[in-house]
């Protein structure tokens, strides 16, 4: 369990930093004058607000499923799972904010999203078969 709840509080930080860097960002964009609702891929606000919007969109889900699965199948497998799950989140909100465009896919921007979909369905299908 506490592999669980580590991996939930690396994934709930870094929440709280992306939209830091929200924050920081729409302050720059004000003292130049720019927009606060960008629509050009490269802008640093819309990088950074696309950041932290998907990583909202999913880290709940994985917090709740990495609970789930550290309380009833804490085997070293699933627990793998849970550690790689994290990484491909903090893998793609990386290549995300290092990234020139949003334009452009990136090697680890892809590996980032395509990780969380393949342990998080794993981590899904887990927590339903161990509940029974």
């Amino acid at each position: 369990m506490t592999t669980a709840i580590v991996c939930s509080a690396i994934l709930a930080g870094t929440i709280f930093v992306l939209g830091f860097n929200v924050s920081l960002n729409r302050g720059y964009a004000a003292k130049r004058g720019g927009s606060q609702l960008p629509t050009d891929p490269a802008d640093p606000l819309l990088i950074a607000q696309r950041a932290h919007g998907n990583a909202s969109e999913y880290v709940p889900t994985l917090i709740a499923l990495f609970l789930l699965v550290g309380w009833l199948s804490p085997q070293p497998w699933a627990l793998g799972l849970i550690i790689a799950a994290t990484a491909s989140r903090l893998l793609h909100a990386f290549s995300m904010l290092r990234s020139a465009t949003l334009a452009a896919d990136s090697a680890p921007r892809i590996t980032g999203a395509m990780g969380t979909y393949a342990f998080g369905l794993a981590l899904a299908v887990t927590a339903g078969v161990a509940a029974f």
